[in-house]
């Protein structure tokens, strides 16, 4: 018996769409990376990338638990001498809330040539509305 290797053009990208609104952000991220790069599929191969395209909603409304909206830190830096940029989760949540749930999905994801292209299919919305209708996404399982 041979082992299944899924080729390119077998892929197929399905929508699913995920409601933020009360959700710890680390679970969260987890059950989005999976979609993202696959895995819950059973034809999942490593060095093909056949995961879906998932649309979240209501990010603004995420959770962290304890004290961790002061105290948690992302820093930043654009190379420069003496500008290393540090931001708690608050303020970023206040200025952009879409970018806590897409740094920790990107930092859910391998980090390797196929990342980029699995977080272009990630859609993250601070509210309920989303122009992928027509998609018809279903909930994430």
């Amino acid at each position: 018996m041979r082992t299944y290797q899924q080729k390119t053009a077998e892929t197929k990208h399905d929508w699913y769409i995920v409601d933020a609104a009360g959700a710890r952000l680390g679970t969260l991220a987890v059950r989005i990376a999976r979609a993202l790069s696959g895995k819950h599929k059973p034809t999942w191969t490593p060095h093909i990338d056949d995961g879906d395209h998932v649309v979240v909603v209501n990010a603004g409304q995420v959770e962290l638990g304890g004290k961790k909206w002061e105290q948690k830190e992302y820093h930043r830096h654009n190379q420069y001498p003496g500008n290393l940029k540090t931001e708690t989760a608050e303020q970023i949540r206040e200025k952009k809330p879409e970018r806590l749930v897409e740094m920790a999905v990107r930092g859910m994801l391998a980090p390797n040539r196929m990342r980029a292209a699995q977080l272009r299919r990630l859609k993250v919305y601070a509210g309920a509305d989303h122009e992928h209708t027509a998609q018809k996404p279903q909930p994430l399982p």
